[in-house]
Formats: structure tokens, C-alpha cells, sequence
């Protein structure tokens, strides 16, 4: 990097701290004082992981030593306070002591959760520069000292009036960007012009809306100008703001902002209106909002140019007289406009502008188009016309006429109704997209969720699936049942955090994942460290992409085996099932939590439980409860009381739990799984142990073909004699004593299972022509309609599946 040249007597020494880069240490904590986000810059500043911090009291950071009594700083706040600033002694993973100026933000979030934002900014001091020393050389050059803002877009001076403007000192928000000093979606968009500024050397100008602290919102105009180095070189970034006043019409700009006013709903109609009730009578006696169409399943129209004669639906009308005489088309009425007119040139071209009615363009469209006689008939002398347009796309037009106000439209007026019809586009680009994101993840969601349950005999299953309110957004809460060997049938529960396409796709990763590591039989513990890894994955690549941090899930997964009547589960930080006993008591079977999943390097533990015949298992994701505007004890005490009521069908189980516990729709997305436990008894089970010696093979053909015979499956003898002998000659040959033969009858299927003391697995391979051996898995694997093997405790088992179906 080129620098200007400096006396050696003037110049600064250069440390390794003023080569550091800037950064910003940022955390959430909610309203209880619990660590819920923290960043990587966090994490340099203090050398706490993610996972040492999250879920934790925030007090444990600090250094002082009633931290912990007095709850931290986030326990110190007046109530209702909605920032707070000031110096803490943080306590660094190593020991040290560390005085940090911190600045906190309390905002709430659409679901009505209040958190705190925290922020400090880390950086060496950029008060001086090579060229001598920055705040001097860069005010000399601004017009009107407000604030610098350096290559790295963070602040390094203020001025007495940004101080008093946001109530905030120089020191306090030195280092820090400007979102991070006024989080606002204005400060996002002034920060992106000067980004500019820095790249391109051209100064930007814009209006916004600022709200400063405990004050009323305001309106600015903002100047962004470049401050240049001896060479011209754009080394920092002057802002200069002035509140602005409607000088045309000789007095001020509303103060109470549309910020509050326009947007209040998702709705797209109820912002329509919103914005013409601002403008009447603010500045106009006339505001009507006519949108276009929106396309199929709530998208947006074309974000091409729309030439010649435009249709569009009148959305909103609001009038100084009563009753809107001028609208002659009612709301959610067409109005077509001629090519040329006003509307349509303004909605072709994306501009607004203003018009007396004796232009050239008004007369044309009056004589042009009956719909415009309005004007002339109550006496019209001004108008504007201004797009709705988000992100490049048209949504419709506005516009505004004057018949009582004397003074006719200036550009003061066209720049704000320009602002409060941005406003309006925004809220109502962003429902369409709402409505679409929202239809294309139920889409997805319901293309990954099991479309029916599978065929098996060991489990009765009911299940349901509500996702979580339209405004909230869909999650990745997801269920699935997996028929297993041995008539073992296996449950999963699981809930991905977040919402959205992300959230569903990222279930849809997982219960691929689950059905595979089910496949290969893992015991319950084991598939879940498995899962586990594969969530470190992922949240290694979304955060390639996005900074806000990883993916985080719970789940669930229980194996029952019906010949031993025996569940064998385990948990990632979901809740665990409950148990209706035959008898009908409830309660929560005790599973050890586990961590979540993603965590990383921590142990999962897998537990056994028998259930009797007629059991009922519910398993659940945390929106059941969480829905539920009391405590989790009266939530669980409430599932229970549903639970225990006797039903006819578990259909009825899973209505009457809903029901109890929702009472409206949730806020969370909520999966229910409810499941009634069946037996295979001693008339469907037998069990041979065997030698481990050649001989015994021709015994076992013979005891499974007279077993065959009890049952009446004779027909299934001949086959059944094959497996039996290729499998009983597998583990006496390659196998380990002991030996045993098992048959398993149920319903349409019959299963073969042998098992030895060998932890091998077996493996099959091609044999060639002269191989006296090799084919014996070839053989079953063409025999049986399923075959395959799962580990023991010791040893393994080979298993065949056969279908009776036609016998």
C-alpha cells in the first residue's frame, strides 16, 4: 500500500496493534440474562467457543465480584430502557481482567421475544494516520462537522451535534459501525453509500428517516462526501446531516414519521391503505393506491418495464370529502389506464413525478380516458404520481391530487410521498414474498415429511404435523418411522432450529441421514454421534455463507422390538417421550438428555425400558408445549390429563392433545407421534441354539421345515430349507460359538435369523467358475425379498426376510 511520504521526526512509530484489523465482539442475551448468540469476534475478545458461552448467564463473564448476585449489566437496565452504554470488567477465558466500553440495544422480535443486542468495538486507535494526523485533515474538508467514518466503515470522529443527536458521546461510539451505533434499517442503507463513497470517490446524497434516542422521528438529508489524502487517494468518509423542512410549502415535515403509521401488518391491502391515510391530509386531498396483479401463489409481477395500456386494482382511496367521490372505481375494482397517461408512464419508467393539470400529458389522458374526468370535475389544479417499486420490481402506482390545498405539489412533496411509498413497497414486496417463500416451504416440507407410514405389525401409529403461523414462518420440526430386522420398528422426533427453506431443507438432510445410519442397525447412542458430526458439517458450510452462526437440531430416536417388548432410546436435547401404561397412568420415561446435536465431542447414552403390550409412546417436538401460554409443568400436566382419557384410536389421542394444548395456532411448527405397542408371542417366536459343528445343519433344515408345518407354511419350506442352511453353514464356517437359529412369523413375513460370536460382517462377492464357495450370500440375497446384517453386543446377526404374500 502507497503511502505519503512523512518526515521521519513526524512520523508516528507503527505498532503491531495499528496493523491489527478492526472488529466487533457482538452478543445476544434475552431478557432472563442468558447468552444466546455469540460471535467470532466475541469469541477473540474473551477466547470463549460458542459452545462455553451459549445458554449461559451472561454475569458469568464478568470480572467484578457480585457479578453473579446482581445479575449483570442486563439485570441493571431500567425497566422499559431501550439502549444502554457504558465501561463493564469482562473476565477473559484465561483469567485476565478486561475494560471494554459496551453498547446494548434491546429490540423485539416479530414473535414478541425481547432480546439484548451487545457490542464492543476492538480496533487500534485510526485517529492518526500516515499523512498526518486524520481528524484534523479530514474535518478541514467537511462542510459541516457531523462524523468520519474510516476505510473500514467505522466511526473515528463525531461532532457535537451527532453526540447530542443520539444522545451518545464520541468515545462511545468510536470504533463502531454505524449499524451497530443506531441499528436501523436507514443506518444499513447509509452505510452501503458510503461503502460507496470508499470504492468509487463520488459523493452520495440521500433523505432518511431518523429516529434519535427517547426522541420523535426526524427527517435528514444526508451528504456523504470523500476525504482525499495528499495523492487524492479516498482514505475516510465525511457524513454530514440536516433535518429538512418543506420550504416550498413553508412548513415542516411531519414529525411523527410513516414509520409508525404505514406497514403496522403483513397485509398487502391494510399498508395500501395505510399509506393514503398518511398522505390525506398531510399532503394531498387525494391519495388512491392501485397495484397490480400479483402473480401465481402470492409472487410478484414481471420486474420488466410495462409499456402501453396498464390494468391494475384499485387497493386503497382516501379523500378530504366524504365518501371518495373522485374514485369512481371501488376498492378491488380494475382501472385501466391509456398508454402515455400519468400512471402509466410513471409505473413504465420507476419515476415520479409532479403535474399541474394543464400539462400536456394530463389533458391527453382526460381527453383520452372518461376515468379521468375527476379531475377537471372537482376543480384539480396539482398532482404527483409515484411508483411502488421493491427490489427492481413494479407493484403499482400512487397518486396524489390537490383541489383545497392553494399551493401546488413542490419537489419536497414528490421526495416525501416518494419515501412513504418506498415504505409501503417494501411491506408489501414483502408479503408476496412472504405468501411465496412461506407456499414453496410447505411445498418442500410436505415432499420430506413421510406421506404415509409404513407397513409394519410391531406398532399402531398415529401421527400429525401443524406447522407454525404464516408470520412466523414454516420450521424444520420432522418425524419419521423406519421398520427395522426383526420386526423392530424404529421412531424419530427431531426439530431443526430456525425457519424457513433452510430449516426444512436442512430436515430433509437429516432424515435422509437418520434412515441410513438405520439402516446399518446403529444402536441409538451411536447414530446420534454420527448425527451429530453431520451437523458440525453443515454449520461449517452455512457459515462460508452466513455469519449469523450454525444450524442447531434436537432429536429423538427409540427402537421397539416386539418379540422382547423392549424400547431402547436416546436424545439430543429433545424432550423425552411419554408412556401410557396399559393401565392408563402417564409418565415421562427417563432418558438422560444428551446435549444438542452440533455441539461436538460430547457423549450421547442409550437406555432400555420394557413395555408392556398395549403401551401407548408419545413423542413430541417442544412447540407442543412451548405453545401453551403457561409453565411446562402445567403444559406436561395438561398432555397428561389428554393422554390418559380412554379413546378408541390413537387418531383420537393425537386430536384430543392438540386440541387441549393448542389454543390457537402455534407460533412454533409442532410434529406429534403417537404410537401403541404390540407383541409377537411365544406361537410366533422360535429359537434353536445350535453346535458349532457341520453336522447340526441338516437338524436345523429339519427343525425350521417342522416349524414351517405348525404354522401351515409348507408352501415356504423349500426356500426356507436354502437360507437356513447357507446362513447356519456361514457362522459355523466363518463364525464364533455360540450359534443360534431364530423364525419370527409375522403376518406376511417371515424372517430367518442366525446369529454367531463373529463381529465380522459378512460380505459378498462375485465367485468365479471354479470357486468351491462364495456364493452363499448370492444365493440369499436372490432368495429373500430383504437380507442383511446388524451388529450385537457380541457378535452379530444375519438376517432374511421373506414375503408370504401368495402362499
Amino acid at each position: 500500500m502507497e503511502r505519503v511520504p512523512t518526515p521521519p521526526g513526524d512520523r508516528p512509530e507503527e505498532t503491531d496493534a495499528s496493523r491489527e484489523p478492526a472488529y466487533t465482539a457482538r452478543a445476544t442475551i434475552n431478557e432472563q440474562g442468558v447468552v444466546t448468540e455469540w460471535s467470532e469476534g466475541a469469541s477473540r475478545l474473551l477466547g470463549y467457543s460458542p459452545a462455553d458461552v451459549v445458554g449461559q448467564p451472561a454475569a458469568r463473564l464478568l470480572a467484578d465480584a457480585d457479578a453473579e448476585a446482581d445479575g449483570g449489566a442486563a439485570r441493571r437496565l431500567p425497566a422499559g430502557q431501550q439502549r444502554w452504554s457504558g465501561t463493564l470488567a469482562l473476565r477473559h477465558r484465561d483469567g485476565r481482567r478486561l475494560e471494554r466500553a459496551l453498547l446494548a440495544h434491546r429490540w423485539t422480535s416479530t414473535g414478541g421475544n425481547a432480546k439484548w443486542s451487545v457490542v464492543s468495538a476492538v480496533a487500534p486507535d485510526r485517529r492518526t494516520a500516515p499523512d498526518g494526523p486524520l481528524p484534523e485533515w479530514a474535518f478541514a474538508q467537511s462542510p459541516c462537522f457531523q462524523a468520519i467514518f474510516d476505510e473500514d466503515l467505522r466511526l473515528v470522529r463525531a461532532n457535537a451535534g451527532m453526540e447530542r443527536t443520539l444522545s451518545l458521546t464520541e468515545a462511545e461510539m468510536r470504533g463502531l459501525r454505524l449499524p451497530e451505533i443506531a441499528p436501523d434499517p436507514a443506518s444499513d442503507e447509509t452505510e452501503r453509500r458510503i461503502r460507496a463513497v470508499l470504492e468509487t470517490g463520488e459523493a452520495q446524497h440521500a433523505s432518511s428517516f431518523v429516529r434519535p434516542a427517547g426522541g420523535d422521528e426526524q427527517v435528514w438529508s444526508t451528504s456523504l462526501d470523500p476525504l482525499r489524502d495528499a495523492d487524492g487517494r479516498v482514505r475516510a468518509v465525511c457524513l454530514t446531516a440536516h433535518e429538512r423542512t418543506a420550504a416550498g410549502a413553508g412548513r415542516a415535515l411531519p414529525d411523527d414519521g410513516f414509520g409508525a403509521l404505514i406497514g403496522t401488518t403483513t397485509d398487502a391491502s391494510r399498508t395500501a391503505q395505510e399509506l393514503a391515510d398518511f398522505a390525506v391530509p398531510r399532503i394531498a386531498d387525494l391519495a388512491v393506491v392501485d397495484l397490480l396483479e400479483a402473480a401465481p401463489r402470492g409472487g410478484d409481477p414481471s420486474a420488466a418495464a410495462v409499456p402501453g395500456q396498464v390494468t391494475m386494482s384499485r387497493t386503497a382511496v382516501r379523500s378530504v370529502l366524504e365518501g371518495n367521490p373522485e374514485s369512481r372505481v371501488p376498492v378491488g375494482g380494475a382501472t385501466v389506464y391509456p398508454p402515455l397517461s400519468p400512471p402509466a408512464d410513471c409505473l413504465a419508467s420507476g419515476r415520479g413525478a409532479v403535474y399541474a393539470t394543464t400539462d400536456t400529458a394530463v389533458t391527453r389522458w382526460m381527453a383520452e380516458d372518461p376515468g379521468a374526468a375527476w379531475i377537471g370535475e372537482y376543480g384539480t389544479h396539482s398532482m404527483m404520481v409515484v411508483p411502488l417499486r421493491a427490489d427492481g420490481v413494479p407493484l403499482g402506482v400512487v397518486l396524489f391530487s390537490r383541489q383545497q390545498h392553494r399551493e401546488p405539489f413542490q419537489q419536497e412533496d414528490l421526495w416525501l410521498a416518494e419515501r412513504a411509498a418506498a415504505r409501503a413497497a417494501a411491506v408489501i414486496h414483502g408479503s408476496r414474498r412472504q405468501v411465496r417463500e412461506h407456499t414453496s416451504t410447505m411445498t418442500l416440507q410436505r415432499s420430506l415429511l413421510p406421506q404415509t407410514l409404513p407397513d409394519q405389525s410391531a406398532l399402531e401409529i398415529a401421527t400429525r404435523y401443524l406447522p407454525a403461523a404464516s408470520e412466523a414462518g414454516v420450521g424444520g420440526d420432522w418425524f419419521d418411522v423406519i421398520p427395522l430386522s426383526g420386526a423392530r420398528v424404529a421412531l424419530v422426533v427431531g426439530d431443526v432450529v430456525g425457519h424457513g427453506i433452510r430449516a426444512s431443507a436442512t430436515m430433509g438432510r437429516l432424515r435422509t441421514a437418520v434412515r441410513t445410519l438405520a439402516d446399518v442397525d446403529l444402536p441409538p447412542d451411536e447414530l446420534l454421534t454420527h448425527l451429530d458430526d453431520l451437523i458440525i458439517h453443515l454449520s461449517a458450510d452455512e457459515a462460508d455463507r452466513d455469519s449469523s452462526g450454525g444450524i442447531g437440531t434436537t432429536c429423538l430416536y427409540v427402537v421397539y422390538d416386539p418379540v422382547t417388548r423392549r424400547c431402547t432410546l436416546a436424545r439430543a436435547g429433545h424432550p423425552p417421550p411419554a408412556v401410557v401404561s396399559p393401565e392408563g397412568s402417564v409418565y415421562l420415561l427417563d432418558v438422560p438428555a444428551g446435549p444438542p446435536l452440533g455441539l461436538g465431542g460430547l457423549p450421547f447414552e442409550t437406555v432400555e425400558a420394557e413395555l408392556p403390550e398395549g403401551s401407548v409412546l408419545a413423542l413430541y417436538t417442544d412447540g407442543l408445549l412451548g405453545a401453551r401460554e403457561h409453565d411446562i409443568d402445567e403444559a406436561l400436566d395438561t398432555m397428561f390429563a389428554a393422554l390418559a382419557r380412554p379413546a378408541t384410536s390413537l387418531d383420537t389421542v393425537c386430536d384430543r392433545v392438540l386440541t387441549a394444548l393448542l389454543t390457537h395456532r402455534p407460533e412454533d411448527d409442532v410434529a406429534l407421534l403417537v404410537a401403541k405397542t404390540r407383541a409377537l408371542h411365544e406361537d410366533q417366536v422360535v429359537v434353536w441354539d445350535l453346535e458349532s459343528d457341520p453336522s447340526v445343519v441338516a437338524d436345523a433344515r429339519r427343525q425350521a421345515t417342522d416349524q414351517l408345518t405348525v404354522w401351515g407354511l409348507e408352501e415356504a419350506a423349500f426356500v426356507t430349507e436354502l437360507l437356513v442352511s447357507e446362513l447356519v453353514t456361514n457362522a459355523i464356517r466363518y463364525g464364533k460359538p455360540p450359534v443360534q437359529l431364530r423364525l419370527i412369523h409375522e403376518d406376511a413375513t417371515l424372517i430367518c435369523e442366525v446369529s454367531d460370536g463373529s463381529s465380522t460382517a459378512p460380505h459378498m462377492r462375485r465367485a468365479r467358475t471354479f470357486d468351491e464357495g462364495g456364493r452363499g450370500l448370492l444365493l440369499v440375497a436372490q432368495l429373500a425379498q430383504r437380507w442383511g446384517s446388524r451388529p450385537a453386543a457380541n457378535g452379530k446377526t444375519i438376517w432374511a426376510e421373506q414375503s408370504l404374500v401368495g402362499f
